[in-house]
């Protein structure tokens, strides 16, 4: 569930979308690098701009300390029930990476998780992302985080670490289920 601050940024977002619709069904008569200046100038006198900035580096951030916070676990044994850094299962493992760098608490299994994010294309996908596979012969069973450049972090199994995987893997790309996010903790431009 989002927190209050996640649903105002949201919210201050949807009202830039609509006023910026508004300006762009307004300007649509005048010459397209004429109608860009006005609405530039005129988000610029009404300090939307500067919002929009601070929006953008308020997203970027939170990504940034989500991959990073998740990064200072790689070794952490897989422990089934996991969510502390005695050990991790992969749903405990993403959910406590949101809380301790976005603040947001995400359902506890991994299924659940998909269920309140959003679902994006494969080639949507932007570092912070879920990245979710069947591994258990179930859709949604295993859960990690997208790091980039098509790898991922997660608690794979019991005897293993938290670690980094490649999705090109043979093994990952079979069980590829789909793609989520979080909503608030991403720069959607």
């Amino acid at each position: 569930m989002p927190t209050e601050a996640v649903r105002l940024e949201c919210a201050t977002m949807r009202k830039f979308a609509l006023l910026l619709l508004i300006c762009l069904h307004s300007a649509q008569a005048a010459p397209a690098p004429q109608a860009a200046d006005d609405i530039e100038r005129y988000m610029v006198e009404q300090g939307i701009a500067a919002q929009l900035e601070q929006f953008r580096q308020k997203v970027s951030d939170k990504t940034s300390s989500l991959v990073g916070t998740a990064m200072g676990f790689l070794g952490v044994p897989y422990r089934r029930g996991g969510a502390d850094a005695s050990g991790f299962d992969c749903s405990g493992f993403v959910r406590s990476m949101f809380e301790k760098s976005v603040g947001l608490i995400l359902p506890r299994r991994a299924s659940e998780q998909a269920a309140v994010t959003e679902t994006i294309e494969k080639q949507d996908l932007k570092p912070g992302d879920l990245v979710f596979f069947n591994t258990m012969r179930q859709t949604f069973s295993h859960v990690g985080i997208y790091l980039g450049d098509n790898k991922f972090i997660h608690a794979p199994r019991p005897g293993q670490q938290v670690r980094v995987d490649d999705m090109r893997e043979a093994y990952w790309q079979r069980r590829f289920t789909g793609a989520r996010r979080v909503p608030g903790t991403q720069n959607n431009n």
